[in-house]
């Protein structure tokens, strides 16, 4: 084994995690029908599910969290909640029971305490910076050019944790940074994942792939284009698992 290898091993989640959990697949369609054919299609092969602000658009949001708790799915709530505290408590007051595990909140730490206050056995996210975004977009947004998006993402981090949140949202190429800073008792949830032959395809812009999200130090990683797009999503879902299955062998 060589030192990075060691290196990179040695940043793999030791959280009891059950390895199929691992995988968490957006169910961004823009009706429940369309949401659920895809939970039936997909099978066992995924058993956590993201509903962001699409599938809220669809309307019934709640009814949908309820059918897919009763799959016996695991749900993560990302509406990146960002609104005056009070407002973001009540919002966390109504999801903690309902079977939800996770939700985002993209905040300050006046919002991201009102949240943790209220969260019981639901785990806050505290969001970073976008995978969609690059050091131009924080230009765009206002930031200082001496602020480069590693800077960002660990000073929010640093933040979210003192808030009271039990993890972050962050892609996978600032993991290593996370886990040398902060160790390992908290979560991190990694989106971008794309696949190393169509990385510069869409709109994200710090990606990896789904194995050295996992290596950085990911406890779990949000995959959606590249099984929703594969000619075979549950195949695609099943060979992500199998990934994750050599990683965290039983």
């Amino acid at each position: 084994m060589t030192t990075r290898d060691a290196t990179e091993k040695s940043l793999l989640s030791t959280k009891p995690i059950a390895r199929e959990e691992r995988l968490i697949f957006p169910l961004d369609f823009s009706t429940h029908g369309e949401a659920l054919r895809f939970v039936e299609v997909l099978g066992d092969a995924v058993r956590f599910y993201k509903l962001g602000f699409e599938i809220l658009l669809a309307g019934n949001y709640l009814s949908l969290v309820e059918k897919l708790v009763a799959m016996r799915k695991r749900i993560f709530v990302d509406l990146k909640l960002f609104d005056v505290p009070e407002t973001v408590r009540s919002a966390v007051k109504q999801l903690r029971d309902k079977g939800v595990t996770f939700v985002t909140v993209h905040g300050n730490e006046a919002m991201i305490r009102a949240a943790c206050s209220e969260k019981k056995d639901l785990s806050i996210l505290g969001v970073t910076v976008l995978t969609s975004m690059d050091v131009d977009d924080l230009r765009d947004l206002g930031f200082p050019e001496s602020v480069s998006v590693e800077q960002l993402v660990l000073s929010r981090a640093r933040r979210a944790m003192a808030a009271g949140c039990d993890g972050v949202i962050a892609s996978g190429v600032e993991g290593p940074r996370l886990r040398e800073e902060f160790g390992d008792g908290f979560l991190i949830v990694s989106p971008g994942i794309r696949p190393l032959e169509n990385q510069l395809a869409d709109d994200q812009k710090r990606v990896v792939t789904d194995r050295q999200a996992l290596l950085n130090g990911a406890d779990y990683i949000v995959v959606g284009r590249p099984i929703r797009k594969a000619p075979d999503p549950r195949a695609a879902a099943l060979s992500i698992q199998r990934t994750i299955a050599e990683l965290f062998p039983r």
